[in-house]
């Protein structure tokens, strides 16, 4: 297992690109809610890349900062949890495909994918579903929590092509029929998804409605011992989404600390 293992972390480390160190969009600490203040750290703005700052290993491990390279934004510890899920599922023999809503740049399905191509495993799938233009536009009917956040306004740096994820895949040569898009706006893709079980639901959709949805559509499928995985638990809109949808179903598992945003749990019934 020596081989895999080495395998197993580079990935991660390339995928978050503690390898050659891109500069963040954000610097730590930032308001990135601050639209005028984020306008000046797009590429080309005067003195953006000064702006953003340098490196920093302790804030990408932590997935602390937005890279301006790297393949994922989730860290070093998030994707240590991701592949602690897929091996755990694996061993207990857990049925069920993978699955993350929200995908940005691909880098958590990708090490996904890797991983299950590294155990020989060909009758699970890694599904995408993102919308692949960035988080959705606010409106006077969306939930109170989200229109406060505006995140549309970051969409220059939140949004990915399907385009560039594919290619995003196929340059670590894991693009193949294991591996399944739903490009749309959740509510729209999640409810008809051909999707029969999961072992895995990761959630990466940051507002209250993209979590509930994501909820709502995909932890019916999740099979007992698989894992419900939340990225953005930390931001206000997204963990009561998690609270409201686990207290409506008396989902009583306990809520397990990855880092300072990251959360899940293991289904037990």
């Amino acid at each position: 297992m020596q081989s895999y293992e080495l395998y197993a972390d580079l990935m991660k480390k390339v995928l978050a690109n503690v390898i050659y160190e891109d500069r963040p969009t954000f610097p730590f600490g930032m308001n990135v809610l601050d639209k005028a203040q984020a306008d000046t750290m797009r590429p080309g703005a005067e003195g953006s890349a000064e702006k953003r700052g340098a490196f920093d290993v302790d804030h990408r491990a932590a997935g602390l900062d937005v890279p301006s390279v790297a393949h994922t934004m989730i860290g070093m510890h998030r994707l240590d949890n991701i592949q602690e899920c897929v091996e755990q599922v694996l061993r207990d023999g857990v049925p069920g495909d993978f699955i993350e809503t929200g995908v940005w740049r691909g880098g958590a399905c990708i090490l996904m994918r890797a991983l299950l191509k590294a155990h020989g495993v060909e009758d699970r799938n890694v599904w995408l579903a993102d919308s692949f233009a960035g988080v959705p536009v606010t409106s006077d009917d969306s939930h109170p929590l989200d229109q406060g956040m505006e995140f549309h306004n970051l969409n220059w740096v939140l949004s990915c092509s399907e385009e560039q994820v594919r290619e995003n895949f196929a340059r670590y040569d894991l693009l193949d029929d294991q591996v399944k898009f739903l490009p749309g706006m959740f509510a729209d893709t999640l409810p008809t998804a051909p999707i029969e079980k999961l072992a895995i639901l990761r959630m990466d959709g940051d507002l209250y409605e993209s979590t509930m949805d994501a909820l709502v559509n995909m932890y019916p499928k999740l099979s007992v011992g698989g894992f419900a995985i939340i990225d953005d638990y930390a931001i206000p809109a997204c963990k009561q989404a998690v609270h409201d949808y686990r207290s409506e179903h008396g989902i009583d598992e306990p809520i397990e600390t990855v880092d300072v945003t990251g959360v899940y749990w293991r289904r037990k019934h």
